[in-house]
């Protein structure tokens, strides 16, 4: 692989993951009670380190990263800007916003400008983010891993699903994964790899929906009923996979499914998140955990893609 693909690849990963993981960082602070003060403060502590990481690579992305990345929808989408300022707003936690217009930028720039070489970034320099991304996902895991523990012996409360913990755990555990595999750029994925990025991300989709259906408002039953019907249809479709993978037949049919019921999740995502930033939705979700949960469909759906 030449050096252009490893820098490509290397910031379209950390470009979604990073802002993925400063996201977790926010939701695990608001949820925290007064009580939890000092585990607030390192969980702040973190995002800003992951923000300021993203505001650095976002400085060097023009021109180093791929088109399909740009136009999946994966960094940013229109509601991101609204929906971090609604956030913020209701939470008074601050969120750079000026990382959110700059990824606009970068999504705006001409396609000649933003996929031409751009000889300034180095395979060391390169080398020198992916190893400081690698310290600070190794951290939020370390965190992460202390505070599901501490949640499950009820030694803390917070307003965040055991399994939500669990799940941003997971998401951080691969964004790790992936790093070393950048490490090693010349492999190429196994069949049963394959099929087991696909289980990981139908278990996300599920969970997603999971989470959707456990925070909207009662009376919200329509929306209950869909988000119960993308929970079952994502819990299936990992099954079908798992199954494939063990008696080793081919899962192309399940990755069409995958694709097609990614495509309505995604959907009735985006959907969501403008009934929230209009005020049409009753819930106590926040406007950034629902475009949160859109952008990592996008990527599920470049991913699929790309199979």
């Amino acid at each position: 692989m030449n050096t252009d693909n490893i820098i490509t690849r290397s910031i379209d990963l950390h470009l979604f993951f990073m802002r993925i993981m400063k996201e977790h960082m926010f939701f695990i602070e608001a949820a925290f009670t007064p009580q939890n003060f000092g585990l607030q403060s390192i969980a702040g502590n973190l995002r800003e380190r992951a923000s300021n990481f993203l505001s650095r690579l976002v400085d060097i992305a023009n021109n180093n990263v791929s088109a399909e990345a740009i136009e999946s929808g994966e960094f940013v989408t229109k509601h991101t800007l609204n929906a971090e300022n609604a956030t913020s707003y209701f939470t008074k936690i601050p969120i750079d916003t000026s990382i959110t217009q700059k990824e606009y930028d970068l999504i705006a720039a001409p396609n000649t400008n933003r996929l031409s070489p751009n000889y300034n970034v180095s395979m060391s320099d390169i080398i020198s983010l992916n190893n400081e991304a690698h310290q600070i996902v190794s951290s939020i895991i370390e965190f992460k891993t202390s505070l599901l523990d501490q949640v499950l012996k009820c030694s803390i409360f917070t307003l965040n699903y055991p399994l939500l913990i669990e799940h941003i755990l997971r998401e951080a555990k691969y964004y790790l994964m992936k790093i070393e595999r950048l490490q090693q750029p010349d492999r190429v994925m196994t069949p049963q790899e394959l099929v087991e990025e696909e289980m990981f991300w139908n278990t996300i989709m599920a969970e997603h929906a999971k989470f959707i259906r456990g925070l909207l408002d009662p009376t919200e039953v329509e929306l209950l009923n869909a988000s119960n019907m993308f929970a079952n249809t994502f819990d299936e479709l990992t099954m079908e996979a798992r199954e494939a993978e063990k008696r080793m037949y081919d899962s192309l049919g399940i990755t069409q499914k995958s694709y097609d019921e990614t495509q309505k999740i995604r959907a009735f995502k985006e959907q969501g998140t403008e009934g929230l930033l209009n005020c049409k939705i009753k819930s106590i979700i926040l406007p950034l955990l629902a475009d949160h949960t859109l952008r990592e469909a996008n990527h599920y759906l470049k991913l699929l893609r790309t199979k």
